[in-house]
């Protein structure tokens, strides 16, 4: 592997052992895989997982890329302008905002790279404006934060104060996972306090939801958009010495939720399998490359995560 240097930490992945020729056909193609942000443990399996189905296609380069946070938009657009400009097949990307990154991938969708579009919905109309056509591989983030929602509705009963902590404003997930949140609500009977955004920073959503509690210490449950600021509202708790009085529940099943959940202090959280998200856009991006057809939705994995 080679760390070149853009964004956060880049690596670029081999798979052909070096070799920058595949088979008699000469050279493979060259995936440019944009992640968000590698200090969270999801993008970091993200990232694993695809440098590991990299390896075991053996049938392509893959360059991956991540930035320095959640919200480092223009990262990301550097990233993608880098890709272009080296020439590379294909780019599958978990983009930071679901606009923001239209333009730089609409000069790579003109320039002829094949775009897969992962874990974060690209916005409707900003793509059918560009006159783009991108294939969405990823969860279905509205059905799943409604199990998860529907867990911590269950433990708290009809009337159940609770807030949300959400993702990035704009981005498609965050506002689909909000989504899956308020059907839970509405369906268990809660009542919703606040609902403010973190993020998906674990600092952010420990300043966030301290706040909170000190404006509403009747809070009983808090619904987080992902894992990381499940963890920093945990730490909220544990500081406030009410560790196990308020029923948390995340997204994501990131490894260092799993004492939290064993311990019972997150109710639940939801597998969306990140790390192998990366991979089903690889294989995507390869059909697209070989002339074959994607659908606009290719629909992964997902599970309810509880301690049971």
């Amino acid at each position: 592997m080679v760390i070149a240097a853009c964004g956060q930490q880049d690596t670029t992945s081999d798979p052909g052992g070096g070799d920058d020729t595949g088979g008699d056909s000469g050279e493979v193609p060259t995936i440019g895989l944009v992640m968000k942000s590698l200090g969270n443990p999801f993008f970091q399996n993200m990232e694993e997982g695809a440098i590991a189905h990299a390896e075991e296609r053996g049938d392509l380069e893959l360059e991956t890329v991540g930035i320095q946070s959640e919200t480092d938009i223009t990262g990301q657009v550097e990233a993608v302008n880098n890709l272009v400009a080296q020439q590379v097949d294909a780019i599958v990307i978990a983009p930071a905002d679901s606009r923001g990154l239209i333009a730089p991938l609409k000069a790579a969708y003109d320039a002829g790279i094949a775009i897969v579009n992962i874990d974060v919905k690209l916005d409707d109309a900003a793509l059918a404006e560009a006159d783009m056509e991108v294939p969405f591989v990823g969860p279905d983030n509205v059905d799943g934060a409604r199990q998860v929602g529907e867990v911590l509705a269950q433990e708290l009963g009809t009337g159940g104060k609770v807030v949300i902590l959400e993702g990035v404003a704009g981005a498609a997930n965050a506002e689909q996972r909000k989504e899956g949140f308020m059907q839970a609500i509405d369906e268990g009977g809660l009542e919703l306090i606040e609902s403010a955004t973190a993020n998906w920073e674990t600092e952010e959503a420990n300043t966030v939801f301290t706040n909170l509690l000190s404006a509403h210490p009747d809070i009983q449950g808090v619904m987080t958009a992902n894992d990381s600021m499940a963890l920093g509202v945990l730490a909220a708790l544990d500081a406030a010495g009410r560790t196990g009085e308020i029923s948390v529940v995340g997204f994501d099943n990131i490894p260092e939720v799993q004492p939290a959940l064993e311990g019972g202090s997150l109710l639940a959280t939801l597998d969306q399998f990140g790390s192998q998200q990366a991979s089903y856009g690889i294989d995507v991006a390869m059909d697209l490359l070989d002339g074959k057809d994607a659908n606009d939705w290719e629909k992964t994995p997902i599970e309810l995560v509880t301690a049971e």
